[in-house]
């Protein structure tokens, strides 16, 4: 991380509660989640121990792609409330001691966004460089999806991700076309400074900051990454300049590149180098009780990005998210708790997807709504409690946004804060001592102490200048043990039957998570 980038203090003890608006709480009876539904909620995310909230995108849309297509970067979808429904939001997040930072979608609009029906026009204008055009309707820009034949201008127009998301341009890296512009030229410039006065609109409203959706492919032919790193270092001493509070997270999944850019925070995501697929979502996720498992690759590529990130502690490894499977399609019971475990131990803010706290599982089998595919699946509505359709609307049940899971054992919020055992209190357990531990918390450091290929226990160590605590996790169904010459101290935190050391190793029990202080 570049040495001024100076990280919001607020994110040094974070824990994030990722909401996905259209399935989180309808207030109104029409089938989709809205603003007044999450500041009903507040108190209950406190509660559970968050201190922030990303919000993903809540902007005018036609919802192609569920609001990751956006027509209009400063008007909240009528379908969530208003502008003044997202002040109030802040300013009732900002009375809990809480933060809220939006979906920053920057690499591309909606093919109905006001830039890109002016940049279709023949004749040039202040938007003709707004987005990424060939100069002939026959070329189309390598290595790109494209759309072309839908206006009297004669070119094709590069995409970002679906056919109806039109790319915006912020230059080529090495332009090697006529058509190619680089990040300096007006063009591209005119589009960066248009996408900072995006950002003044909501920092000035409240908003704590961005999670910036595909953050690394704003350059293109940008193969290193250096142009798009050159535009955040831009960017990020326009907010050292006027909003030094802001917080920034990238989706980009190499934070050696992001933080260099000057992001605070970057994602292990399920796309990547990262291994974080060998956590919870492969054929034999290591957090499975069968302990077949192998996360060596994982913590091997983990510690080289974390000496990239000079050992910030900024690395931040999800539940899950919108667009991957829930954790519970391949972990159940104890497993998740133990996950869990890992998850709110790590250094960087701990991101929790809506539903994970209390193991909302992922719906099989569900038809496509507004681009999900097979992501729909992780994004059907919160289950609160055992009312009409779990306490999310009062809607019929087949008007709802995505169908519910229907089975008679769902899990619900209600039922899970009535039980003492359940994975609810335990993720609520875990922040309390992450929060309690500054070892434990965004920036501590982490040394690993067993993390061995094909093998159980993980094992780190976790430090602050005040203490030292080591962290054991054994989400194997079988006792496990690993060389350990130190003396260990009081137990913080165990969840299973726990460890036992006779000095020169460690055992510890099947299905087992230990936080011991050590000297």
């Amino acid at each position: 991380m570049s040495e001024r980038t100076r990280q919001p203090k607020w994110l040094d003890n974070a824990v994030f509660y990722e909401i996905y608006p259209q399935s989180f709480q309808d207030t109104n009876a029409d089938g989709i989640g809205d603003l007044e539904g999450i500041i009903r909620h507040l108190d209950d995310i406190q509660e559970l121990g968050c201190t922030a909230i990303w919000l993903n995108p809540c902007f005018q849309s036609p919802f192609g792609d569920a609001g990751y297509d956006v027509e209009d970067y400063c008007r909240v979808a009528p379908r969530y409330g208003t502008n003044e429904d997202m002040a109030r939001l802040f300013e009732e997040s900002h009375r809990r001691n809480m933060h809220v930072i939006l979906d920053l979608v920057p690499g591309h609009t909606a093919v109905t966004h006001r830039w890109f029906r002016e940049s279709m026009k023949a004749e040039k204008n202040e938007y003709t460089d707004r987005y990424v055009w060939t100069d002939c309707v026959w070329e189309s820009p390598d290595g790109m999806g494209c759309i072309r034949g839908i206006s009297d201008r004669d070119g094709s127009c590069a995409v970002n991700f679906f056919s109806h998301q039109p790319a915006l341009n912020y230059g080529f890296y090495k332009p090697d076309k006529p058509w190619q512009q680089s990040f300096d030229d007006p063009g591209p410039q005119a589009t960066l400074e248009a996408m900072k006065d995006v950002m003044r609109f909501w920092l000035k409203m409240g908003c704590d900051g961005f999670r910036v959706d595909m953050a690394g492919s704003l350059v293109k032919n940008d193969e290193e990454g250096k142009g798009t790193i050159r535009l955040w270092q831009n960017v990020r001493a326009f907010l050292d300049e006027e909003f030094p509070d802001a917080a920034m997270v990238s989706e980009w999944g190499e934070p050696d590149k992001s933080l260099q850019g000057g992001f605070h925070m970057d994602f292990l995501l399920q796309f990547g180098p990262s291994h974080y697929m060998d956590l919870f979502r492969c054929e034999e996720p290591f957090f499975s009780s069968r302990g077949k498992g192998n996360i060596a690759e994982f913590v091997h590529t983990y510690q080289k990005n974390y000496e990239k990130s000079e050992r910030k502690g900024l690395i931040c490894i999800p539940s899950g998210n919108h667009d991957m499977a829930r954790l519970a399609r391949k972990l159940q019971g104890d497993e998740l708790k133990i996950a869990f475990a890992f998850l709110l131990s790590m250094p960087g803010a701990p991101f929790i997807y809506y539903g994970d706290e209390i193991g909302m599982r992922y719906v099989e089998g569900l038809t496509s709504v507004e681009g999900g595919y097979e992501r729909t699946g992780s994004r059907s509505p919160m289950q609160w409690d055992d009312s009409v359709n779990a306490g999310f609307s009062h809607a019929p049940k087949e008007c709802l946004y995505i169908q519910q899971d229907a089975a008679a054992d769902r899990p619900t919020l209600k039922a899970q804060k009535q039980d003492p055992d359940s994975l609810y209190h335990e993720i609520q357990k875990l922040i309390q001592i992450r929060m309690a531990h500054p070892a434990l918390q965004s920036k501590g450091d982490i040394a690993y102490v067993y993390a061995e290929e094909n093998a159980y226990p993980l094992a780190y160590v976790r430090s602050s200048e005040e203490e030292k605590i080591l962290v054991v996790i054994n989400p194997a169904a079988r006792t496990v043990e690993f060389p350990y010459d130190g003396q260990i101290g009081e137990v913080l935190y165990q969840f299973g039957r726990g460890l036992s050391s006779d000095g020169k190793k460690i055992i510890i029990q099947g299905q087992s998570a230990v936080f011991v202080k050590i000297s």
